[in-house]
């Protein structure tokens, strides 16, 4: 695909304007739409547009819902030139659904959830798990290497969307277990910035603790991944674990844990947001 090749963005939240950008940056002409209108270079007026100006179109839209609403709203001008990237997590039945749908117009379709930070967006350093054709996926490498630092083929479409769900369950619950941690510390009188210092020469410690409990600590929640996001994503999951009869107790309790805070307002924040109660000492 040739780097001047227009290519379209539905959904201008925190990674889909940032992978917008990307795509500018790389020499593009990129179209773009949202729900909510914004001020943006070449934001058009509805998705039919997007698709009718741009070959491959990237959907960093935020549930399953709306994925099957913007393909369904398409479906009718979908052709053989288009390729739609499923980029945000949704559950693999409706994926599937959704490329079920795509292919029966001859269009083609890819899996792929991405996992980043909006640093990593706005850097162009996002991993795309991608499910589906591998033939189409080389097709359209050029366009996800625009915002991407790797790229992983992990099987047929679908898979990759389960995979996200699942590496999202040992992040919610990391960050929740990190908060809980906190809380212990503090209400014993020690300085919480001691645990940071003890984690970072810890086996437990990653990029991700290296990265949530510094903000934990400010009291920093600026949204990287929000709260509702990852709830929903939570919910994603333990529906999947009922369906395949895998019990599980540590996310259905993160998932409880995360209610509570979106119940208090907090769902647009950022999901560490569920340490604020225990750092406050009002929840511990």
């Amino acid at each position: 695909m040739e780097a001047s090749a227009a290519v379209g963005v539905i959904g201008q939240g925190i990674i889909g304007s940032r992978v917008a950008d990307c795509l500018r940056k790389s020499g593009r002409e990129v179209y773009v739409w949202s729900r909510t209108p914004r001020p943006l270079p070449n934001f058009l007026g509805s998705v039919a547009e997007v698709f009718a100006l741009a070959d491959v179109v990237q959907l960093f839209v935020g549930d399953s819902a709306a994925l099957l609403e913007v393909v369904g709203a398409v479906r009718d001008r979908l052709e053989p030139r288009h390729t739609v990237v499923a980029n945000g997590t949704f559950d693999p039945a409706s994926v599937v659904e959704a490329y079920q749908t795509v292919r029966a117009t001859g269009a083609a379709f890819l899996d792929a959830p991405f996992t980043g930070s909006r640093l990593a967006a706005e850097a162009g350093k996002l991993v795309y798990y991608v499910g589906g054709d591998a033939q189409v996926l080389e097709r359209v490498r050029p366009v996800l290497e625009a915002s991407a630092q790797s790229i992983l083929h992990l099987g047929r479409v679908g898979e990759a969307s389960l995979i996200k769900i699942a590496t999202n369950m040992v992040s919610a619950a990391t960050v929740a277990v990190l908060a809980e941690a906190c809380g212990l510390v503090a209400r014993a009188g020690v300085d919480p910035q001691k645990l940071n210092e003890a984690l970072e020469q810890n086996a437990c410690h990653s990029p991700l603790v290296g990265m949530k409990l510094p903000r934990i600590l400010a009291g920093d929640y600026d949204p990287h991944f929000s709260l509702k996001n990852m709830f929903k994503d939570a919910q994603y999951a333990l529906g999947l674990g009922k369906q395949l009869g895998v019990e599980q107790p540590v996310l259905s309790t993160t998932a409880s844990v995360m209610y509570r805070s979106i119940q208090k307002g907090k769902g647009g924040m950022d999901y560490s947001v569920v340490a604020e109660a225990y750092v406050e000492g009002k929840g511990a």
